[in-house]
């Protein structure tokens, strides 16, 4: 019974320079269709979405790039660690982004995986637009200003 134990009830990776390499304009959350041993692998928080982008085909969401670790537990049913993984997003949504998408700059990237109250592996992605360099400059700058502050009040 110490398995349970091993297994987080809360898991949530997230993707952090997609806060500095995009503008986000809208999220959206997605449920994601896994294999195996990879909702496993997900509770043991073996999850990097560093290199994962969306791209839209056939009016199916799909996330590529996004890396689960192999469960070591798992035998021969061991999933791919880098396969394209399908979402589960409402029909409305999918034509939505995909209009939106069809502006210039625009693309899809994962934001976060976490596991809903339920215990299922939930995805939130993000309709974003690619920052310039003096963009990210702004942000590193505002972030040194935060910090600054911060420190002045303790």
């Amino acid at each position: 019974m110490s398995d349970k134990k091993d297994f987080s009830k809360s898991v949530t990776v997230k993707n952090k320079k997609a806060r500095f390499e995009y503008e986000w304009l809208d999220t959206y959350q997605a449920g994601l269709v896994l294999q195996g041993t990879e909702i496993k692998a997900i509770r043991l928080n073996k999850v990097s979405l560093q290199e994962a982008y969306c791209y839209i085909h056939r009016g199916e969401v799909f996330v590529k790039g996004m890396h689960i670790g192999l469960y070591e537990l798992g035998t021969h049913y061991n999933h791919e660690e880098k396969r394209e993984r399908k979402l589960l997003l409402k029909k409305q949504e999918i034509e939505k982004l995909k209009k939106r998408m069809e502006e210039k700059g625009l693309t899809l990237i994962p934001t976060k995986l976490y596991i809903n109250s339920r215990g299922l592996a939930k995805i939130e992605i993000a309709l974003a637009k690619g920052k310039k360099l003096h963009d990210k400059r702004d942000s590193i700058k505002e972030k040194d200003v935060k910090r600054e502050l911060s420190k002045m009040k303790l």
